[in-house]
């Protein structure tokens, strides 16, 4: 059991989150997020990862446990009445997650990185479809990948985008990442790659001039690239928590048995 004393809360500024912020104001002496262990986050997976970025961005992870007042709260804990929110936090389980850093280098030269914890995406600008080359550890993979986009996905974000774009769930743990085209029309049949976290991924943009391409890195979006390298950041591991039987880990499991 975690010994976490000083929480903050934290709460976005939708209406669910503000009335469940104001229902727990009482029931703990809340501290400042820079002065807390732990922080108990209120709001939907896109308020999590706004938190989670803003760590990342001050060089400060704390751990993090999410209630979820958004829509579906895949990172978040289901609010409990009744629940004491400290043995909530106190008894939950830690998960890590490394995330992803892209470097995006510009047509104009620039150079921008970003970290994503879902995923990092390549997305065609304009109706030309990208061209792309692919190489994983410095070797070409693939010389021209013809698409409307390609992502790379850690396993807390396999659910996210990922999934939509048909590819696979994979199980926290496991170091793994996928690599999934959107739409691919050269080579058509490529289903995408699983790649061990310790890989190196870079892309480099064909005909950038006709077919110009962004890359996103969760919400972070840069325009007109050349170049994008990324790679799992693992000395920047993120904890989140979770109430112990609902973790996760279970909720990816539960996703690739549903019909």
């Amino acid at each position: 059991m975690s010994t976490f004393t000083r929480l903050a809360l934290i709460a976005s500024d939708t209406e669910p989150a503000q009335a469940a912020a104001a229902a727990l104001a009482g029931e703990h002496e809340w501290c400042a997020p820079e002065d807390a262990d732990a922080l108990v986050v209120l709001g939907g997976d896109g308020f999590m990862l706004q938190t989670l970025h803003a760590m990342l961005d001050a060089g400060a992870m704390k751990p993090v446990f999410g209630l979820n007042l958004g829509t579906v709260g895949f990172l978040m804990n289901r609010t409990k009445p009744g629940k004491a929110i400290l043995e909530r936090v106190a008894r939950a389980r830690h998960i890590a997650v490394s995330p992803l850093q892209m470097i995006a280098t510009t047509t104009a030269g620039a150079q921008i990185s970003a970290y994503a914890i879902n995923e990092v995406s390549l997305l065609r600008e304009t109706r030309q479809t990208a061209k792309l080359e692919l190489r994983v550890n410095g070797k070409v993979r693939m010389a021209e990948l013809a698409c409307d986009g390609v992502l790379l996905a850690t396993p807390a974000g396999s659910t996210a985008y990922n999934l939509s774009a048909n590819g696979p769930i994979l199980p926290l743990g496991s170091r793994m990442l996928a690599l999934t085209p959107i739409s691919p029309f050269r080579p058509r049949r490529w289903k995408g790659a699983i790649l061990p976290e310790s890989a190196s991924v870079s892309f480099r943009v064909l005909d950038p001039d006709k077919r110009p391409v962004a890359a996103v890195a969760d919400q972070k979006e840069v325009r007109d690239i050349a170049e994008v390298q990324i790679k799992a950041h693992s000395e920047l591991q993120l904890t989140l928590l979770f109430d112990r039987g609902s973790s996760l880990e279970e909720r990816i499991f539960a996703e690739q048995f549903q019909v």
